[in-house]
């Protein structure tokens, strides 16, 4: 996932602790505070019952009952929780120590996407975001130090189902109408390598972009279906923009110096879980645990949602988002496949988080 040297010296270059942190970009699939702090965005995991598995068991800006997946990650390896950039209590210090998550519910490559949400944080907005906070690292322990800690750090890009699913999938929408789907991929593509290059531009030179799971499989998506079966179209766009966007990390890869940008792919292994839940202790892969029953979409939890009697056999926990259980499987699957190592087990020859 993300990890990040941190430097902190007594004089620099010459006396400093390495401490691992996290830097994270994402949606409402990593957000864990940030939308919760926007107070005209329509997109707030503010009520019961998001968080119930998760410390005191109140609402705290995850978009799931318990852990996000970058949450599983960064336990696994070792790494400090990153603080929402929207904390009121992050400062200098607080980055140095835990790091700092940017990730907002709605949030796309393209700054219109789910426009409707009233307030969000585009990937771009989170790339300006970051750059204040270079300012602020600058400042506090000097351009050459801070050019080294940025070159040093490790980032994640998690993006893209908020442009099919709360943009190019909806009718009402212009870019339904205006694009097909190889020119939309195209376009988020285009817009995509900008954004990864502006990151290369600012330090990034090890990056790790998550692919798409099988959308046309989440709750919302399935209600389209009179059988409440997947939607093959949608699970296809969902593929094409992986294929497309590996091979874009790749040749970034490949021909920007100094670099190394992975693609984190999990759609097999969601897929399969969704086809055959039992495998993975899961008896419902099609429904989300929180909802009012018949009513749907129903869209987010509410606290007269009706709560399934056991969240552990649930893959989904709302129209949208993974549960807990299911971030691990998914969390697992990306550790699998990148050979994520803990923080503190170094090797000339494996990758670290």
């Amino acid at each position: 996932m993300v990890r990040v040297l941190v430097l902190v010296c007594i004089i620099p270059f010459l006396t400093c602790a390495v401490r691992a942190v996290q830097f994270i970009f994402g949606d409402s699939l990593l957000d864990v505070g940030n939308n919760i702090r926007l107070p005209r965005s329509l997109a707030r995991p503010a009520l019961p019952w998001y968080g119930i598995d998760f410390g005191n068991g109140l609402p705290n800006g995850r978009f799931t009952n318990g852990r996000t997946i970058a949450d599983v990650i960064g336990d696994r390896m070792g790494l400090p929780r990153p603080p929402p950039f929207l904390d009121p209590s992050v400062d200098e210090d607080v980055i140095l120590k835990n790091g700092l998550n940017y990730a907002s519910g709605g949030g796309g490559i393209l700054n219109d996407t789910a426009s409707f949400f009233v307030q969000r944080f585009s990937l771009y907005k989170q790339i300006e975001l970051f750059q204040g906070t270079q300012v602020m690292i600058r400042k506090k322990i000097g351009r050459q130090a801070a050019d080294r800690f940025f070159t040093e750090a490790s980032y994640v890009v998690s993006m893209g189902t908020n442009d099919f699913v709360n943009n190019f999938l909806l009718p009402g929408v212009a870019n339904s109408w205006t694009y097909s789907a190889t020119r939309f991929i195209d376009l988020l593509m285009t817009t995509l390598q900008q954004q990864l290059k502006m990151l290369y531009s600012l330090g990034a030179r090890k990056l790790t972009l998550f692919g798409l799971g099988p959308l046309g499989c989440i709750p919302l998506q399935r209600i389209l279906s009179s059988t409440g079966a997947c939607q093959d179209s949608t699970n296809r766009l969902a593929v094409t923009f992986n294929e497309a966007a590996s091979e874009l990390v790749l040749g970034l890869s490949s021909s920007l110096p100094n670099t190394s940008f992975k693609f984190g792919d999990a759609y097999g292994i969601v897929l399969d879980v969704i086809h055959n839940p039992l495998k993975y202790g899961f008896n419902n892969s099609a429904s989300p645990c929180c909802s009012l029953g018949p009513i749907q979409p129903t869209l987010i939890c509410t606290p007269v949602s009706i709560l399934c009697r056991d969240r552990s056999k649930y893959f989904f926990w709302d129209e949208y988002h993974p549960t807990d259980k299911a971030n691990e499987i998914i969390a697992s699957e990306i550790i699998s496949k990148l050979g994520y190592l803990p923080a503190n087990e170094t090797t000339a020859t494996t990758n670290h988080y």
